[in-house]
């Protein structure tokens, strides 16, 4: 039967019938909401361009979706790398095991390919992780996860399935804007912080809610969250040249069960993380990284060493 499906590229007016595989495959919550302006959002107005998107139809109905979304990283010697995010991906549950992934995903990688992408890197969850590795993608390592815990967090008081109200979480929530706030060079593979993507990312966002502080000319983007029953604080991204002032900040406007945080090692950052009593959780990973190179690079980006990032980087979008 895997000849009856067909591929095709994305039209505007797809949304709808994309949003209806979505829902039919991975569900839909209160907290995670498949609207078209999420779906505008990450696939349409990102700055980054507009996302490659690959349909699988049969019989005139939709049975599958890919979606590669654009992002670029700066690298340490001042190049910059297109790249794409794989992110949504999902078959309609009447057509499964009829190999549509796969197909999907390896037709996306021609598309990037011949676009001119370089690397494509992902957070895949354990039950697509194995297929990423049989198609070339190689992991780079595990992303864990810097706490720094209120007595509260020993009970939780948080529900999972609400949505995080701001007032219980921080003092005096301040909704995210773009600061003029200049970033400083790439370590490694490295989102660069323009003012457009701290619009988009931050500010634009329309369904996750992000606040800020300002600290001595550094700003911290926060996220509430609920993990399971605990109020967790997101401290998402640091920008500016006291990371120390922004996470001090962050801690102080906290009414969170916790702070959480993550950056790459060795960066200032993850210093002041430490510094103001975030430390890392032992055998704990909030998402794997892997990738899969396109083109050359001139370093090795299956190397966690190779990458300057921040939980805003990889959040699940």
């Amino acid at each position: 039967m895997a000849d009856t499906i067909t591929v095709r590229e994305f039209r505007d007016g797809d949304v709808a019938e994309i949003l209806d595989v979505f829902r039919a495959a991975l569900g839909e919550t209160p907290v995670l909401k498949r609207t078209p302006e999420l779906f505008a959002w990450k696939h349409l107005d990102n700055p980054f361009g507009r996302s490659i998107i690959l349909l699988a139809e049969s019989g005139g109905r939709l049975a599958g979706v890919r979606a590669f979304m654009r992002w670029e990283l700066a690298t340490p010697d001042g190049r910059t790398l297109r790249c794409v995010r794989a992110v949504d991906t999902a078959t309609h549950p009447a057509y499964l095991r009829r190999g549509i992934f796969k197909r999907l995903t390896m037709e996306a990688i021609d598309v990037a390919t011949g676009d001119g992408v370089d690397l494509i890197f992902n957070t895949p969850n354990v039950k697509s992780g194995a297929g990423y590795l049989k198609m070339g993608w190689s992991v780079v390592g595990p992303i864990g996860i810097m706490v720094r815990p209120r007595f509260s967090a020993l009970r939780g008081t948080g529900r999972a399935e609400t949505l995080p109200a701001p007032s219980d979480f921080l003092r005096s929530p301040v909704p995210a804007r773009p600061l003029a706030v200049p970033d400083r060079p790439a370590r490694g593979l490295r989102t660069p912080r323009t003012q457009a993507y701290l619009e988009w990312r931050y500010a634009g966002h329309p369904t996750a809610r992000y606040f800020m502080v300002d600290a001595a000319g550094t700003v911290g983007y926060l996220r509430p969250n609920h993990r399971g029953a605990r109020r967790e604080l997101v401290v998402s991204e640091v920008i500016g040249p006291d990371p120390a002032a922004a996470i001090a900040a962050a801690h102080r406007a906290s009414t969170a069960d916790y702070v959480a945080a993550w950056f790459s090692s060795g960066g200032p950052e993850r210093r002041a993380a430490i510094w103001n009593g975030l430390a890392p959780v032992p055998k704990v990973s909030a998402l794997t990284l892997v990738c899969r190179p396109l083109g050359e690079l001139h370093l090795d980006p299956t190397e966690l060493a190779s990458w300057d990032l921040a939980l805003g980087d990889l959040e699940l979008l």
